[in-house]
């Protein structure tokens, strides 16, 4: 199994493989987060070029943070976003982050990890959520497999994962997923009480 680590994913950056990324905001990301305050402390984990965080932020979304362990990704947004608060951009692995967020907003990012490590994510999403907070977002659903990134998933799994450790857990085909998508991924909230 390949290390995936910074040097990686800057490489994945650097060569032009990004398959992951659409281009534009997700409509069902930006849909989930229009039912939060314009000030709710916001986090967009493993955001890559983060078009949800430059939409959001744009429509004055003033407390949105994204985190990306490449600094590759994080500084072609800053460019792109020059107005948007450096303090807000956080290079680091996700795993050491220590903040708190009342919602954060999933695309790509689970099924990025290694299957190993789906359940110390599961347990840090809970972590860095304040009570009463939201985790809601896409998962994809195609078989589980080594070779990835992606690794995929099943409804089975997120439910079985996830429900161990949220107190509400909902999950159902995402209606409104970009063509090249469309059935194979699923919207779901996770809510900390």
């Amino acid at each position: 199994m390949k290390t995936l680590d910074e040097s990686y994913w800057s490489a994945r950056y650097a060569e032009g493989k990004t398959g992951w990324d659409i281009g534009h905001a997700s409509p069902h990301l930006i849909e989930a987060a229009h039912s939060a305050a314009k000030d709710t402390r916001i986090l967009i984990p493993g955001c890559g070029l983060g078009w949800e965080a430059e939409q959001l932020w744009k429509e004055g979304y003033s407390n949105v943070f994204i985190c990306d362990i490449s600094g590759k990704p994080l500084n072609a947004f800053a460019e792109r976003v020059h107005d948007f608060p450096k303090s807000q951009l956080l290079h680091t692995d996700f795993f050491s982050l220590k903040a708190r967020f009342e919602l954060i907003l999933e695309q790509t990012f689970f099924c990025a990890l290694p299957p190993s490590r789906r359940d110390a994510y599961v347990s840090k999403m809970h972590e860095l959520l304040t009570p009463g907070g939201a985790l809601k977002g896409l998962l994809f659903d195609f078989p589980l497999t080594e070779e990835g990134p992606p690794f995929g998933g099943s409804e089975a799994e997120y439910r079985e994962r996830f429900t161990e450790v949220f107190d509400d857990f909902t999950i159902e085909r995402a209606q409104r997923s970009i063509p090249p998508r469309q059935g194979s991924e699923f919207y779901f909230e996770a809510l900390k009480k």
